[in-house]
């Protein structure tokens, strides 16, 4: 009799333990991380969007995506992204000045990682210098 409430109370314990374990985060899974539009020309706006799917158990909530300047400018999915499913950010760059540039963009939400680095690349020329 002992050995069967021992047995009960084991199978017990470990059912609870496993009730009481909270599903794993929200996770991003990135198409790609890094955008590099190459060279494009001075003055034209360029746009990309980061896909992703949230490979994890709860929804992904983003709270914002922050760009150093003003030169970028992002938006995103503002609803919760189930498991599963797919969410956008989108990120306009406006090339106003020639040269080389390398922006950030910083993704904070309640994820796995809650602060995720996105980022865009390429290089600025003038219609003289193609």
């Amino acid at each position: 009799m002992k050995k069967l409430l021992s047995i009960c109370a084991v199978i017990l314990g470990i059912a609870l333990f496993t009730a009481m374990r909270a599903d794993e985060p929200g996770e991003f899974k990135f198409e790609k991380e890094t955008q590099d539009f190459g060279k494009i020309p001075q003055g034209k706006p360029v746009s990309y969007d980061f896909k992703f799917t949230n490979i994890g158990d709860q929804p992904i909530i983003i709270t914002s995506v922050e760009s150093t300047c003003g030169c970028t400018v992002p938006k995103y999915t503002s609803t919760p992204i189930k498991k599963g499913e797919v969410g956008v950010i989108s990120v306009t760059y406006n090339a106003a000045n020639a040269g080389s540039f390398t922006k950030p963009l910083t993704i904070k939400s309640n994820a796995k990682t809650p602060v995720k680095y996105l980022y865009i690349k390429g290089e600025v020329v003038t219609s003289s210098s193609k």
